[in-house]
């Protein structure tokens, strides 16, 4: 697919080539995909083929491997809890219930007493509650589910939103209930729907037309945008997320050219409407930092003019703000690149900013993993595209998303520490570590199965996993899972390392270890390991089976188990390789200079 076609399927989404040339694209991008398919299963309360499509091409261009399952027409309800055997088979991983503002039906009339409409919002909820716990009870997917546009037509009027029996009133309500939901059960995700049919506008949405034809539930251009949308999510359930987003500075983050201007004449603030976009553009990336994505500085500059324009009094951003920080006269792909050498994150986990075109031009031809959203020519307007690119899509947010930022800014302190001091185990021995294992358990489990789907490098086996799938291991007997929690003298690093091994008989096969880039060679490793061990002796576990499946890029973790203490049983031709640890009736100790808090033990 060449760069013009790709450029058009990403946001702003070209309607007509995308509504031309969907069965072409989705034909031509699957004929390049190998791995397995994503199962993804859609459950309408309409008819679904339109959106089912979408949700393909979008997630094909992002290179998943993807195919889909559809319920009959508004059977959603039938196949969640009477199924015939056929979604049972499919086994999907993701579950998305395609349900819209047609499904609320039997309206309480507008005389209805304030007892009657709370039955029926309950009513209508429990229904929904219902689908969900079957759905749940029967597969390990994450749900994806729509809550509700606001309808159409008001009744009431301008009554209607303030009114019990207003329809907008009663919408409003059962979204309540289900971002309730949302933020109270993992593995479920909510699809806001109704903020997609307002920024869309319900007069292109809803064409009653085409309901009454074919029962579609929104019009052929919003199914493009629904498709797009949860695509999104799905991709980043899947640890197809963005990390950081790269910035470059002239025209981009302030107006004006700070080496020419100088910092009097640069625009940010108040005063116009190109300071005033520039400056809310900063606060909604200061507001993008907060949640956890980095920010870095890419930028043609002298470094100390590029610095000194966060010293503006009207800047949101300052300059401790930033992770990585690139600013000279070289190329920007060169620069990128060692933005993520300093991160120690791959190039797809990264976003490009820039006004100038032709710098996105080369960015997004010289390195086609990070992404590149066409931001316009118009400033006032940049974070209208960076938003709805759907590039920072999460399938849930943890307290370690929050603290990733101050996390990195930890880590450039453990880096002038390590080199004061005069050997690196003089430096482990001073980072004063801490570490808490135990079993997953639902506070550790979103960050958990986020760690799991992001992790590249120390991947031993690239399994990827959903949130429920970790739930399901976390309470399932014939699993043993383990997360690792690591704090030193600078700070916490989170929860940094996740097992999931599978019992067989006496054995335990480790089916998925994972750990973060931020503690490479601190030993956590090592700690995570003698946890195990004794977890699986507790277990009346014999033997210990550990897999090393090589991936693109987890080539440093080939050696692992071999310099663990494992026996090789067998090694393929792909270099895959199956190992062996046997548990004697002691669990020897390891040296490591990391405590384990005594309530793990």
């Amino acid at each position: 697919m060449d760069d013009n076609t790709d450029q058009r399927l990403s946001y702003p989404l070209d309607y007509p080539f995308i509504q031309r040339h969907q069965k072409k694209l989705r034909r031509e991008l699957r004929a390049g995909l190998s791995q397995p398919a994503l199962r993804v299963a859609v459950l309408g309360g309409s008819t679904t083929q339109e959106v089912s499509c979408y949700i393909e091409l979008f997630l094909l261009q992002a290179g998943v491997n993807v195919e889909i399952f559809e319920s009959d027409y508004n059977r959603f309800y039938e196949s969640a809890l009477f199924d015939d055997g056929e979604l049972k088979a499919f086994d999907p991983q993701i579950i998305y219930l395609h349900t819209s503002n047609v499904n609320i039906t039997g309206w309480p009339a507008v005389a209805s007493t304030q007892e009657s409409i709370d039955a029926f919002i309950e009513q209508f909820v429990h229904r929904f509650q219902t689908v969900w716990s079957s759905l749940t009870e029967k597969f390990n997917a994450s749900i994806i589910q729509n809550n509700f546009e606001l309808p159409g037509t008001r009744p009431l009027g301008n009554q209607d939103a303030t009114q019990a029996a207003g329809r907008s009133y009663i919408t409003r309500q059962i979204n309540q209930r289900f971002a309730e939901h949302a933020q109270n059960t993992s593995g479920f995700i909510l699809h806001d729907l109704n903020y997609l049919a307002a920024r869309f506008g319900l007069d292109r949405w809803y064409d009653p037309a085409q309901w009454y034809s074919y029962k579609f539930a929104m019009s052929r251009e919003a199914f493009i945008e629904v498709g797009y949308s949860v695509a999104a999510q799905i991709k980043a359930t899947v640890g197809l997320v963005k990390k950081v987003v790269i910035c470059d500075l002239d025209n981009t983050l302030w107006g004006g050219v700070i080496g020419d201007d100088g910092l009097d004449g640069i625009q940010v603030g108040a005063g116009n409407a190109t300071a005033e976009g520039f400056s809310d553009l900063q606060s909604y990336l200061k507001a993008l930092r907060e949640r956890g994505i980095l920010l870095a500085v890419c930028s043609k500059n002298e470094r100390q003019n590029a610095e000194d324009g966060f010293a503006h009094p009207d800047s949101v951003l300052k300059l401790d703000d930033f992770s990585a920080f690139q600013a000279n006269w070289d190329h920007k792909p060169g620069n990128i690149e060692q933005i993520a050498r300093d991160l120690n994150l791959g190039l797809g986990a990264m976003v490009f900013l820039d006004d100038n075109p032709a710098e996105r031009a080369i960015v997004a031809q010289s390195l086609p993993a990070v992404s590149v959203p066409d931001i316009g020519a118009d400033s006032t307007r940049y974070i209208h595209f960076l938003d709805r690119s759907g590039l920072f899509e999460q399938p849930s947010l943890s307290h370690d998303d929050f603290q990733r930022a101050s996390m990195y800014a930890q880590n450039r302190q453990r880096v002038e520490l390590e080199n004061a001091c005069q050997s690196y185990d003089d430096y482990l021995k001073s980072l004063q570590m801490t570490a808490t294992i135990e079993p997953v358990n639902p506070m550790a489990l979103p960050r958990s199965a986020q760690l799991i789907n992001k992790t590249n490098q120390f991947n031993l086996t690239g399994l990827r996993f959903t949130e429920q799938e970790v739930a399901g291991f976390m309470d399932s007997p014939d699993y043993l899972t383990l997360y690792g929690r690591l704090t030193d003298r600078f700070g916490d690093n989170g929860i940094v390392s996740v097992i999931i091994g599978e019992r067989q008989g006496d054995d335990l096969h480790i089916r998925c270890w994972v750990m973060s880039c931020r503690v490479f060679k601190r030993e956590m490793e090592a700690a995570m390991l003698s946890k195990l061990l004794l977890l699986a002796k507790d277990n009346g576990i014999k033997d210990v089976i550990g897999y090393y499946v090589p991936r693109e890029k987890n080539g440093l973790v080939k050696d692992f188990y071999q310099d663990s203490g494992f026996q090789l049983l067998h090694c393929s031709d792909d270099n895959s390789s199956q190992w062996k640890y046997s548990i004697g009736s002691e669990v020897p100790e390891r040296d490591i200079p990391i405590t384990i808090n005594p309530a793990t033990e």
